[in-house]
């Protein structure tokens, strides 16, 4: 339909252009086709006079032709001229329009004409807008991939970090641990809890070596599907998915980690309620969710999950009983590897340093697969709240 409307206004042009030079031709043939008969009704009225002296042309006569022809020649010369002459004046304005994006003219415009370079010159214009829509995407992207590397690198440094730390520190204890008893038999002398110290001692580092390798773990699962998610490669199923089925498997996934802080997960049985999507997606982005409340509620409370439907959307929340989000970190919430304005007293505070800022982003983007959003917000008696809401259309 878009494109039949676009022929017809192109015809209109056209025939609008053909209209006016038609005219200014017919014009100018009838100016000369009427003089043309005055010339011939007067060259039969001479000869009718001028009978006596038969072949003799009358000097009138000679000139008057001469002028007809030369008014006839300048006619159609000033027809042929005049079009070509706006035609060449036009593309020159088009060439120089051109010439000037190309120079980095950005505020370079076209005055409106309506004639028969309207719609190439709209077709101009609507190119190079999105041309310069397309360079801004693209510069965006550039940027934005290069923060992303930094920002990987930087995750990637913390947990490499602090394995190389516990592998030294892991190797001086064995060396001294080794030289301590090493010295003790020498001598004769036999320590029994020695031993049991210094492996207690490994133990502890080697935890604390697998603890940073999980870390790096989730840190390239997580990569990897937002690489997916940004190339448009992650495939989801389109089947009904059970909202309170969704909430349950997300919350038995993290069983051990509510465990460890006493937290438990509240939800409501209200019956059959779905929604068009993928099972295995969606509880991954309701995992994330429920992790980060976790991770910000005191220990022994409860996170606390509802869920409804209209025809337009089904709807979602997921809240704790901590203190809430902080004003400064309510617009930052969804972007990569953002932890917050004090990351580091917020995972001491946790006790648990697994975090990379991903999760939030990696739930929005799951759920924009699915034709759904997600906002957060403070509620009134305490709590932070996620509210997801996915169309049925």
């Amino acid at each position: 339909m878009k494109a039949e409307k676009k022929s017809v206004w192109r015809g209109l042009v056209l025939c609008k252009g053909i209209r006016w030079t038609g005219i200014s031709m017919a014009a100018v043939i009838m100016a000369c086709l009427g003089t043309d008969m005055y010339a011939l009704l007067f060259f039969i009225q001479e000869y009718r006079r001028s009978n006596a002296y038969w072949g003799a042309i009358p000097t009138q006569m000679i000139l008057l032709s001469a002028a007809v022809l030369i008014v006839t020649a300048g006619g159609f010369l000033f027809v042929w001229w005049v079009p070509r002459r706006r035609e060449r004046m036009r593309i020159a304005e088009l060439t120089d329009y051109l010439e000037q994006i190309n120079v980095g003219a950005a505020g370079a415009l076209l005055m409106k004409k309506e004639d028969e370079f309207s719609h190439l010159q709209d077709e101009m214009y609507k190119t190079v807008t999105e041309l310069y829509h397309t360079r801004e995407q693209a510069v965006a992207a550039k940027e934005n991939y290069a923060d992303n590397l930094a920002n990987i690198a930087h995750q990637l440094k913390t947990p490499v970090t602090a394995a190389s730390l516990s592998l030294q520190l892991l190797k001086n204890q064995v060396s001294k641990g080794m030289g301590a008893m090493e010295r003790e038999r020498v001598h004769g002398e036999t320590d029994i809890h020695a031993g049991d110290a210094l492996k207690d001692r490994m133990l502890i580092h080697i935890r604390q070596i697998k603890k940073q390798l999980g870390r790096l773990e989730h840190l390239e699962e997580a990569l990897l599907t937002l690489s997916q998610i940004d190339a448009g490669t992650l495939r989801l199923e389109c089947a009904q998915v059970d909202i309170y089925t969704v909430l349950n498997l997300a919350a038995d996934n993290l069983d051990s980690l509510l465990s460890q802080k006493n937290i438990s997960v509240d939800i409501p049985d209200k019956g059959s309620v779905t929604f068009l999507g993928d099972m295995e997606w969606t509880m991954e982005a309701v995992m994330n969710l429920m992790k980060n409340c976790m991770e910000h509620a005191p220990t022994g409370s409860t996170i606390h999950c509802d869920y409804s439907a209209n025809p337009l959307y089904r709807e979602i929340c997921i809240w704790d009983e901590g203190a809430g989000f902080a004003k400064e970190d309510m617009l930052h919430l969804f972007e990569r590897f953002y932890r917050g304005e004090n990351p580091t007293v917020a995972v001491e505070n946790q006790g648990n340093d697994t975090g990379v800022g991903i999760g939030l982003s990696l739930a929005r983007d799951i759920l924009k697969l699915q034709n759904g959003t997600i906002t957060a917000r403070n509620l009134p008696q305490g709590g932070g709240c996620f509210e997801i809401k996915i169309y049925s259309h």
